[in-house]
């Protein structure tokens, strides 16, 4: 455990406060730290993004418990998260590193840990990334189609918009971190004014809306599994537990603010600051936007339209409520937000890459590591892109009209993301009172807080890898391999995999965070 909690003492005339923090860390300063507590506020906010997730796996929601599912599930599990972003704000102003959650594991777990730990957090970036970037494909797709420029959806067309997409985040990523910072404060206030005006407009503009006593006591089970039941135990323990993505996968990301921690002035504070109050303000408007968009349901007959959600999503209810002008100018407004978020989330994603290559984690690592002469890595941009192209691929494939894949990356990235987070928070926990805290931490409340966050993972990370539908089973008659929720294979295969590289190879050379501040620089605190 590096005692590296506060500023060094010891004088050094070239050093910030933060980067005498980071060079206690073993760490010298090579990316260039022209964040604002603010800025790193901001990108946690614009990954969080509640006009993408909110928006892209509403569908998820209403099929897996229908309007309770939203009005009740997204507050009780955002105070879960809250409670998780809570843990990990104490670790990150303990030591604010862009590697932070393997960094942690690390240091209070050992190499082996910290080797889990960052290749889960890892693949889980790079999963979120290509999701986000596929839903921000989807909705521009769906925009145009409001707009009329053509008449049918198209699978093939929504994955040329994802390519597109992906090379231009690239580029405005490759772009100095001072542009980056400017992207992400936009990002913020686009997404406060976005969100303002779809709730206006929802609540306004509909000839009709559902009842309070519908939008709080309905339930629906479009899922396939239990005849449709909504009053089985099943229904209450299975059932609305798997549209619990919607929450998970929508407030997650927030880890941005520990990758860029080493772009931040006053990092102990500003990016502790930068997780917690994310997650708050997005559980808070994402609420607000999803009663928005549930009280604005379509009814058909007198009776809400339930059934057409899972497949058509918010554009059905936005086109049956609003018109196709309406529709048209709110799904732009998502999707510019998706497009904000998508960029963000590659930033993360390239600085997590880095710092584990830095430490020698990575296959390649000289390459992922390297920084241009604007201190931007971009080879690990490029390597973050293209691996997030490759591994949504299957998504040119359909079930009714659903590519179940996208889904299946969203569970992905959030597996593998909140399981990299489980690791460090049980490790700081076992830790107990001899944990050094930075100027921000939990107190004693440390002691209830971890155990409950790694619960609540460990119990939604495991129905996020059980089949969604019949047609994802394979002892079901409906089995088909098209509805095949890949997540448990891929997470439990990269664990295997894991584990032989680390068995057979990782052991003998990996051995934790690699010290690179300059020998005298060390000396230099030691007097």
């Amino acid at each position: 455990m590096p005692e590296a909690y506060e500023p060094a003492s010891a004088p050094h005339p070239h050093l910030s406060e933060d980067e005498k923090h980071l060079a206690r860390l073993g760490y010298k300063q090579e990316l260039s730290r022209t964040w604002s507590g603010f800025s790193n506020f901001a990108i946690s906010f614009s990954i969080i993004s509640i006009l993408a997730g909110c928006l892209t796996t509403y569908g998820a929601g209403i099929a897996n418990g229908g309007p309770v599912s939203i009005s009740w599930s997204w507050p009780i599990i955002s105070v879960f998260i809250l409670i998780i972003g809570f843990t990990m704000s104490e670790l990150v102003s303990s030591m604010p590193t862009s590697g932070g959650i393997y960094y942690w594991s690390s240091k209070l777990g050992g190499p082996r840990a910290g080797f889990f730990t960052g290749w889960l957090n890892l693949i889980g970036l790079i999963a979120v990334t290509a999701s986000v970037a596929y839903g921000c494909a989807t909705f521009f797709e769906l925009t145009f189609l409001e707009w009329g420029w053509y008449d049918t959806f198209s699978l093939n067309r929504i994955f040329v918009f994802f390519v597109v997409i992906l090379a231009l985040i690239t580029v405005i990523n490759i772009f100095s971190s001072h542009l980056l910072a400017l992207l992400n404060n936009i990002s913020v206030w686009w997404h406060v004014v976005g969100a303002a005006v779809l709730i206006g407009v929802l609540l306004i503009v509909p000839d009709q809306h559902l009842s309070v006593s519908q939008v709080f006591t309905d339930t629906y089970n479009g899922s396939g599994w239990d005849g449709g039941s909504t009053s089985s135990l099943a229904f209450f323990f299975v059932i609305i537990p798997f549209g619990f993505i919607l929450t998970q996968y929508t407030i997650t990301g927030f880890d941005a603010s520990v990758h860029l921690s080493e772009e931040t002035q006053g990092a102990a504070k500003s990016a502790a600051q930068g997780i917690w109050r994310s997650i708050f303000y997005s559980a808070v408007g994402g609420y607000l936007l999803l009663l928005a968009v549930t009280f604005a349901i379509p009814q058909v007959d007198g009776q809400p339209d339930y059934a057409s959600i899972p497949a058509g999503g918010v554009a059905y209810v936005f086109d049956a409520s609003l018109g196709a002008n309406w529709a048209g100018t709110l799904l732009f407004i998502s999707a510019a937000a998706q497009l904000f978020c998508a960029t963000a989330c590659l930033t993360s994603t390239s600085r997590m890459m880095f710092a584990f290559s830095r430490d020698r984690a990575v296959p390649g690592s000289r390459l992922w590591s390297k920084v241009n002469h604007s201190k931007t890595p971009v080879n690990a941009v490029l390597c973050a892109a293209v691996i997030g192209g490759l591994i949504t691929l299957p998504a040119l494939k359909s079930v009714n009209g659903i590519p179940t894949a996208f889904y299946a990356v969203v569970s992905v990235s959030v597996i593998g993301l909140y399981f990299s987070f489980a690791i460090p928070i049980f490790l700081r926990w076992r830790h107990g009172d001899k944990f050094q805290v930075g100027s921000w931490n939990n107190g004693s409340k440390y002691k209830w807080m971890n155990p409950l966050a790694v619960i609540e993972i460990l119990f939604v990370g495991i129905m996020l890898m059980l089949p969604t539908s019949p047609y994802g089973a394979p002892w079901t008659d409906e089995f088909t391999w098209a509805s095949v929720n890949y997540a448990p294979i891929m997470t439990v295969g990269v664990l295997i995999v894991l584990w032989i590289w680390w068995e057979a190879s990782a052991k003998k050379w990996f051995t934790g965070p690699v010290q690179t501040i300059d020998q005298a620089v060390v000396d230099a605190f030691d007097d």
